[in-house]
């Protein structure tokens, strides 16, 4: 039987996908183009999306499928909705749906899980105050590839290295959404995290 990879999350992973371009224009792209994933890959990120929304279409948008890779890539707009709407989510909020799901899914399906960083580049001034929310899920997100025996794709620590040497500009202009470059890293990055996991 053929695996079945799924990769589900927000705007990054979802990169302007339609019925044409299944894949998007980003990473997921990039890894299907690569030619070194084996087997079926499905997009289902979705822009905007936060835990609570990957929670409510899951049953369809994952277990479904009955993949046997999910690629999990949540956690900005959990961070950012408390800056720009005044709708925080909690890191006991964020811990309890993230667990909940990876329960529920190892129990139905046994997957292969890869849980990656959110991740940021402090473009602005203001967004440093930004890492006091989001620095808090990226450990929870570390916290459950170590008891879910999951592969972790370290993003923000890869980007974050990056910016040291490449302009932050480069890599995501507004320091959230990635260029073409950077998601061509991400790509890299997911690949040799998981093949040689």
């Amino acid at each position: 039987m053929s695996s079945i990879n799924v990769f589900i999350g927000d705007s990054v992973t979802d990169c302007g996908r339609v019925i044409d371009t299944p894949y998007g224009d980003g990473y997921v792209r990039e890894i299907a183009n690569s030619g070194n994933l084996d087997g079926l890959i499905i997009n289902v990120g979705t822009s905007g999306h936060r835990l609570v929304d990957l929670e409510k279409r899951w049953q369809v948008d994952v277990i479904d499928h009955k993949p046997t890779l999910i690629s999990i890539a949540i956690g900005i707009n959990d961070m950012w909705r408390r800056y720009d709407d005044n709708d925080p989510t909690s890191p006991q909020d964020f811990r309890e749906r993230y667990h909940r799901l990876l329960t529920q899914t190892k129990d139905v399906l046994h997957p292969q899980f890869v849980l990656c960083e959110p991740f940021m580049l402090e473009v602005t001034e203001e967004m440093k105050s930004w890492r006091e929310d989001l620095n808090p899920k990226i450990d929870i997100v570390h916290e459950m590839a170590q008891e879910f025996s999951a592969i972790l794709v370290p993003f923000d620590q890869h980007f974050t290295t990056l910016s040291k040497s490449i302009s932050m500009n480069e890599l995501a202009e507004d320091g959230i959404h990635p260029t073409v470059f950077g998601h061509q890293e991400m790509a890299q990055l997911w690949l040799s995290t998981v093949n040689s996991a």
